[in-house]
């Protein structure tokens, strides 16, 4: 998990306290603990609703409603297939389907090796749709097959 600091109770403490005096901090604590961590750990969720005097439910209710939390830590890498409006004119249901049917890779599913593709809604490249990032690059017209490569390989090839 590059990049991630493992799940620490004090440092997860530390970043709740930092953010408790904010007026809706929920949400900004749920973003600091997954920027540090790469995820929301369950452990992190009596620690919040004690800080906010907010019930457990509260708070895993927040984690669960928003698409971008999780819950375990993620895999290598996360690949984000563009699916709104713009992208669906431009072809992004059939690379999803061809994605399930020819690679075995079911957007919004389990991990494939270290890898996962994720819906997002809106990348801002409607022009050159399908979109994905892949390691915060940018990729334009891309197709199952590109998309499954970019499972496979550790570097992405735009």
């Amino acid at each position: 998990m590059a990049g991630y600091s493992a799940w620490n109770e004090e440092s997860a403490r530390s970043i709740i306290a930092s953010l408790a005096h904010l007026e809706g901090a929920t949400l900004p604590m749920l973003h600091a603990l997954q920027d540090e961590f790469g995820y929301v750990s369950p452990q992190a969720v009596p620690l919040i609703a004690e800080a906010l005097n907010l019930s457990r439910a509260e708070v895993h209710g927040a984690i669960t409603f928003y698409h971008d939390f999780r819950t375990a830590p993620p895999p290598g890498r996360v690949i984000k297939l563009c699916r709104a409006e713009a992208c669906q004119s431009l072809g992004c249901e059939a690379v999803v389907a061809e994605l399930e049917r020819e690679h075995g890779i079911t957007v919004d599913g389990a991990p494939v090796g270290d890898a996962m593709v994720e819906t997002v809604y809106c990348l801002g490249n409607c022009a050159l749709g399908p979109s994905a990032l892949v390691d915060g690059e940018l990729i334009g017209r891309v197709d199952a097959a590109r998309i499954a490569g970019l499972c496979q390989h550790g570097k992405a090839h735009s």
